[in-house]
C-alpha cells in the first residue's frame, strides 16, 4: 500500500510540473506581445512586480522589455526543450541557451551603445567543450548501431583472449 502512495504522489508531482511547463509555453506567444502594454515616451520608468524598469539605453521602456521578451522567450523554451528531451544530441541545446542568455547579460553588462554584436566570441568556449562531447555520443552510436560495433563486447572478448593466452603460458611454464 505504501508503494501505491508513492508512486500516486510522484504521478501528481508530475502532472503538476509539466502542467506548468505546458502553460508556459502555452502562454509563449502572448508575452511576446506584452511590450505593446508598456509607455513608449521617452525617460519614463514603470514599476512592476517591486521593480522599476526603465528605458535603460533603449529609446523608451516598450523597446527595452521587446528586447528582452525576444531573448527571454526562446530563452525558456530552450530550456524546458533541453530539460525533457530525451534524445542523444540534448546537449547542443545549450549552446543556443547560452547565446540568449549571453544577449540578456550583454544589455546590463556592457557599455556599449550596440548589443547582439560580438557575443560569438563567449560562446567559443562552451562550443568547444560541447561540440566534441556530441560528436563522441554520436560516433558511439553510429559504431553500435550502424557499423554494429559493440565496443564493450570487443572489450570483453580482447579480455577472454588475454586471459586464454595467460592460462596458456603459465601451462608452458609448467611443462617446462
Amino acid at each position: 500500500m505504501n508503494k501505491i502512495n508513492k508512486h500516486n504522489k510522484l504521478a501528481k508531482k508530475r502532472i503538476i510540473i509539466e502542467s506548468f511547463m505546458m502553460l508556459l509555453i502555452i502562454i509563449a506567444p502572448f508575452l511576446y506581445n506584452a511590450h505593446e502594454y508598456f509607455p513608449t515616451t521617452k525617460n519614463t520608468d514603470v514599476s512592476f512586480l517591486g521593480f522599476t524598469i526603465g528605458a535603460n539605453g533603449f529609446n523608451n521602456v516598450s523597446a527595452h522589455i521587446w528586447f528582452l521578451l525576444t531573448k527571454f522567450i526562446p530563452l525558456y523554451l530552450l530550456a524546458i526543450w533541453f530539460f525533457t528531451s530525451k534524445n542523444w544530441w540534448y546537449h547542443v541545446i545549450l549552446i543556443p541557451m547560452l547565446m540568449y542568455t549571453f544577449q540578456i547579460f550583454e544589455i546590463y553588462y556592457s557599455n556599449e551603445t550596440n548589443v547582439d554584436t560580438e557575443n560569438i566570441l563567449w560562446l567559443l568556449p562552451v562550443c568547444m567543450i560541447i561540440i566534441p562531447f556530441v560528436y563522441f555520443i554520436r560516433i558511439k552510436l553510429y559504431d553500435k548501431h550502424v557499423h554494429g560495433i559493440d565496443l564493450e563486447a570487443m572489450d570483453a572478448e580482447l579480455k577472454m583472449y588475454k586471459e586464454k593466452e595467460r592460462l596458456q603460458k603459465e601451462a608452458d611454464d609448467k611443462m617446462l
